[in-house]
């Protein structure tokens, strides 16, 4: 009988101390990557382990980190998955090879010290589970030993040895296909050298060029890449918007796409081939195997290594280009979902459209939808006064403060209408009028979220209202769309769709917990963001609230089935119950913090309503007075700061960008014109200008400033307002140059190479032209731009609280 025991008190032992050394290997090469200590880490680490979220941690568990910020937390999670797989494939590896008996101390050593993949596979290649290959069935014909010879030994004759390998019953029909069996076998040995192919993928990764041609009778068909036609740039230095267009102009037949070395080398022998043949001791000496086996070195290049090491340079010049892509796209939705609220107004929404009339929608402070209607005020209608007449009255009875124009088709023509009917209304009550990027709201107006929040509306007035809620808050409204149809991002249909989902999700995650929600009126949309709540437990946070009326305190979340005790501890930081009973629940004081605030409370003896806002009765306190064994200085700093500010909206305040008049179409445009607008997208090679024309602009990053930029967004991000100036205007491609310098050489902006706008037709986004086109009519993502003109949907930087008087002014 044979017993299976569990593991001995040394196997777990030995266990212990193997996963120990792994998770100090992975917190220390994080530590070096993300510029923290190891302790830091491996505290991170614990919180997430143990289901804690990233904003949590990097609000409200600081000591425990020291004061790791979203963004390392963020790289850190990301690396730190990297790393586990990279540990469980080191681990399978050394199994799978030692299963099969070829596992010594030096090859267990290689695979210990590998950093990367790459490395581990490159080790593990000749031990790989294979097809039968050519250089096997040469084996199985016993050639190897006909190998071995001619390769220690170069004097031996090539033809008199293979001789006696001639075996008519094997196979081996005459000496070259004895020779051919050999050549085989060395081939495939050298291209499973670990360390000759880490060498020759560094010399391809310095000196490889990647090498586009257009191809045969696709000039028409493939126009918008005519700057890939014939184009070559080192593998080293060529950026993620030309490599990804050139992976898209391959995959649509237009393009063929390469990766040489050493193309323009003449030399007998290439660098390549020399490092082959030198790792063998391979040497034209005039011996008689010498150029047998220069030959063989010359093949196992040409045939193994060079496009085994082509396929994987270029899937890592896609992982590269894809990871900067969704770098790009995370940074513009950061910026556009912390975009400057215009704020709780009742506002009116236009989503424009000519034959189809221009709908229209009112919403109140709240986001409700009030009221609906269609008006034809463009052709074939042309019912100007019947418009008119529509809109004074919705703006009248629903006291509009704001009125939301969708930048889409006629978004121009609407505009004006708008202007026009604002005319007859005195200043004092006039609404503000803004321009609103549309981008997605086609996507949201068909969701089942639409259909459940306005079940009996029309879908193209589900978009007027989103247009209007965008404005109003561009966070609670912008959560309810897949973010990669929010149309900010670089080639955002090209990368890798769960990468690009994970990462965009991250970003909503963070934007909305640093923010944080009113409890009582966010959707379950914008509550499925908060960190700790699923979707399911949104849902059920909603239900709740619906069936008490509205939550008075933070602790009722408690009573909210199946939101446990973690859940509470991760959520209840970031949503806000204002004018309930517990003061502290407005602010983003977590409630296990709530002693350690009244404590500072009572030091100011000052009730807490009286101290909230009032930063005077903090100043004479010493926060490090107020440390204990569970909060430290790192908290208590934090709640001094939201005491001082309670509630706080890290979003910037709200402005509107001045179009020009009589500057509507890309024909107005003239070189030299001076204009001001609203940036809609921020690429690796620049950033997209909506100046009003239906067409953004693209300022160059050599264009951004009047000093070197080598970051667009170290200067500017997406929906800010900027001035610029037209360099040139190419109206059939509908491109358009454009400067933010003091002074301009126009003459060589002109000539800058066109290659540097990633061989795009940009239309709304650094992702438009070859993505096709979306749902709205509009580019791929929905919608013509990305940021609307100065609307709250633009992160702009304005008045609020003249905007706020102005709004309290008209209602008086």
């Amino acid at each position: 009988m044979v017993s299976v025991s569990s593991p001995s008190q040394s196997q777990t032992g030995n266990n212990s101390t193997v996963a120990a050394g792994t998770a100090t290997r992975i917190a220390q090469r994080i530590s070096e990557e993300i510029g923290c200590k190891a302790g830091q880490v491996n505290a991170a680490v614990q919180l997430l382990d143990e289901g804690s979220t990233v904003p949590f941690i990097a609000r409200y568990r600081k000591e425990a980190t020291g004061g790791l910020d979203d963004s390392q937390l963020r790289k850190l999670e990301e690396r730190l998955i990297y790393l586990r797989e990279l540990e469980d494939r080191r681990v399978a590896i050394t199994k799978s090879i030692e299963e099969q008996g070829k596992l010594t101390d030096v090859l267990t050593n290689g695979i210990q010290a590998a950093e990367t993949k790459s490395q581990l596979e490159d080790l593990y290649l000749p031990y790989k589970k294979k097809r039968r290959t050519k250089a096997q069935i040469a084996r199985e014909a016993g050639l190897e030993p006909l190998a071995d010879q001619l390769l220690a030994d170069p004097q031996k004759d090539p033809e008199t040895e293979a001789n006696a390998f001639v075996d008519e019953g094997k196979g081996i029909a005459d000496t070259k296909a004895a020779l051919d069996g050999a050549r085989q076998i060395l081939m495939e040995r050298f291209a499973e050298n670990a360390d000759l192919v880490g060498r020759l993928r560094r010399h391809v990764e310095d000196r490889g060029v990647v090498q586009s041609k257009l191809i045969d009778g696709m000039a028409d068909k493939g126009a918008k890449f005519a700057d890939y036609f014939d184009y070559s740039e080192k593998w080293s230095k060529i950026p993620s918007h030309r490599a990804l267009a050139l992976f898209r102009g391959r995959n649509e037949g237009i393009l063929s796409v390469d990766l040489t070395v050493d193309a323009d080398d003449v030399s007998p022998i290439l660098p390549a081939v020399r490092m082959v043949a030198d790792t063998y001791g391979i040497a034209d000496r005039g011996r008689p195997a010498d150029k047998w086996l220069m030959e063989v070195a010359r093949f196992a290049w040409k045939v193994k290594l060079a496009l085994h090491l082509e396929l994987d340079l270029m899937g890592v010049l896609r992982d590269k280009a894809e990871e900067e892509a969704i770098q790009v796209f995370a940074r513009n939705l950061k910026d556009l979902l912390l975009a400057a609220p215009a704020g709780a107004t009742a506002t009116l929404g236009l989503d424009p459209g000519i034959r189809t009339g221009v709908k229209v929608a009112v919403v109140d402070g709240t986001g409700k939808l009030v009221d609906t209607a269609t008006i034809y005020p463009f052709q074939p209608r042309n019912d100007i006064s019947g418009s008119r007449a529509t809109l004074l009255a919705l703006m009248a009875k629903h006291k509009v403060g704001l009125l939301a124009i969708g930048n889409g088709t006629a978004s121009r023509e609407t505009d004006k209408l708008a202007a026009d009917v604002l005319s007859d209304i005195p200043s004092a009550q006039r609404p503000v009028k803004v321009i609103v990027n549309e981008a997605g709201a086609s996507v949201y107006s068909a969701s089942e979220l639409a259909a459940k929040e306005m079940p009996d509306i029309d879908v193209s007035l589900r978009g007027a209202a989103s247009i209007a809620r965008r404005l109003q808050d561009p966070l609670a409204e912008l959560v309810k769309i897949e973010p990669k149809s929010i149309g900010v991002g670089q080639y955002q249909h090209d990368v890798n769709q769960s990468k690009l989902a994970r990462a965009l999700d991250a970003v909503v995650e963070d934007a909305v917990n640093a923010v944080g929600v009113d409890l009582n009126t966010a959707s379950p949309a914008l509550l499925s963001r908060i960190s700790g709540l699923s979707e399911s437990l949104a849902t059920a946070v909603v239900e709740h609230r619906d069936g008490i009326g509205r939550f008075d305190s933070r602790r009722q979340l408690k009573d909210v089935p199946r939101l446990g005790a973690k859940a509470f501890e991760l959520c209840a930081g970031f949503l806000r119950i204002n004018d309930g009973k517990e003061p502290l629940d407005a602010s983003s004081v977590h409630p296990e913090a709530y002693p350690l605030a009244k404590r500072i409370v009572k030091a100011c003896g000052r009730d807490v309503r009286q101290i909230m806002g009032d930063n005077a009765l903090l100043k004479g306190l010493d926060p490090s007075e107020f440390t204990d064994e569970t909060f430290g200085l790192p908290t208590v700093e934090d709640i001094f700061s939201e005491l001082e500010k309670p509630g706080r909206d890290p979003r910037p305040e709200f402005k509107t960008a001045a179009l020009q008049d009589g500057v509507e179409e890309i024909s107005d445009l003239k070189q030299g014109m001076k204009l001001e607008g609203t940036v809609t997208n921020v690429t690796n090679f620049g950033a997209f200008v909506d100046v009003g024309v239906h067409q953004d602009g693209l300022v160059h990053v050599s264009q951004l400033a009047d000093r070197f930029v080598d970051d667009p967004h170290k200067v500017v991000k997406a929906g800010d307002i900027v001035k610029v100036t037209i360099l040139d205007v190419d109206v059939p491609r509908k491109r358009i140059s454009m400067t933010m310098k003091s002074q301009t050489d126009y003459q060589e902006q002109r000539e800058r190479p066109r290659q540097d706008r990633g061989g795009q037709s940009h239309k709304g986004s650094g992702n438009r032209g070859p993505a096709g086109r979306g749902p709205r009519g509009g580019p791929s993502g929905g919608g013509k731009g990305n940021t609307p003109k100065g609307s709250g949907d633009g992160g702009n930087n304005a008045m609020a609280a003249a905007l706020a008087a102005a709004m309290n002014k008209k209602r008086t």
